[in-house]
């Protein structure tokens, strides 16, 4: 069986004063893997190769294909040659309506994209998460993103790969996934929180990358009304969080940060809570 690794060894050259030396150093693996539905492939990402049921789930979510864990009824993992194929089986009803969707979306397109349906799904609404109580203070904010910056342990060693976590206040992180891709990594993360049986509206997720409107949308539907980012968020990413009652926290750099929507849920708080 192929076993895959989710790092390997790279020779290198670097420069360091003026000198060339030969070395190597630790890389994240990069690995197509496909999710198949009922045996039919349906989607293959390049993605890390870890922690992959909960991909399997947070991807199925995200996606609109299952409304939630108990509609899975298996995940097995199945190594190939060249890529991993993750076989998601789902319950009858379910299986069924995604068969549907497939047909409905088959068919000739002469105009070189996905068919309409595919465009009304990159900008599909939202979830509305308005009424969420969730309320976190200037410290929370900044020991979010500490925490989550120690938390990577193949970033640290990589310095490659995107992080996504789940901060609770008063239990700070408590899931974190890597992987090479933003929106893989936050897949990840919604299947080991839905996974844990914890509730998305009750904290805040936490992304080391810039903010598109994939992350607002998939954090959404997580159920999650606040959005932390090291980055900068994408113009129609605030106007779907504006829509969609959530609040966009930004560029958050040491205890500064900004605001794009929905201020109301941070209060200024005192930095000296962080310790």
């Amino acid at each position: 069986m192929v076993k895959f690794t989710i790092t390997a060894h790279a020779p290198e050259t670097t420069r360091r004063n003026g000198i060339l030396q030969t070395g190597s150093r630790i890389v994240p693996e990069e690995v197509p893997i496909a999710f198949s539905y009922g045996g039919s492939s349906h989607a293959v990402m390049m993605a890390t190769p870890a922690d992959l049921e909960d991909f399997a789930v947070g991807f199925s979510l995200t996606e609109g294909i299952i409304a939630g864990p108990a509609e899975i009824s298996g995940i097995e993992v199945v190594e190939g040659e060249q890529g991993i194929d993750v076989q998601v089986s789902l319950v009858d009803d379910v299986a069924d309506r995604l068969r549907a969707r497939r047909r409905s979306m088959a068919g000739p397109v002469g105009c070189g994209l996905c068919g309409i349906e595919s465009i009304e799904q990159a900008v599909r609404p939202v979830p509305d998460v308005s009424t969420s109580p969730l309320a976190l203070s200037h410290a929370d904010i900044v020991r979010a993103i500490s925490l989550l910056n120690e938390a990577q342990p193949l970033h640290r060693e990589t310095r490659a790969v995107h992080g996504a976590g789940f901060y609770l206040p008063g239990r700070g992180l408590i899931a974190v996934r890597e992987d090479v891709g933003r929106h893989n990594a936050l897949d990840k993360l919604c299947g080991a929180v839905i996974g844990a049986s914890e509730r998305g509206e009750d904290g805040a997720v936490v992304v080391t990358s810039r903010l598109s409107v994939e992350m607002v949308q998939k954090a959404a539907i997580l159920g999650s009304p606040v959005l932390i980012a090291i980055s900068a968020p994408t113009a129609l990413a605030i106007r779907t969080a504006e829509e969609a009652g959530m609040t966009l926290v930004a560029l958050v750099r040491g205890e500064d940060f900004e605001i794009f929507t929905h201020p109301h849920r941070i209060s200024p708080g005192s930095i000296a809570d962080v310790a």
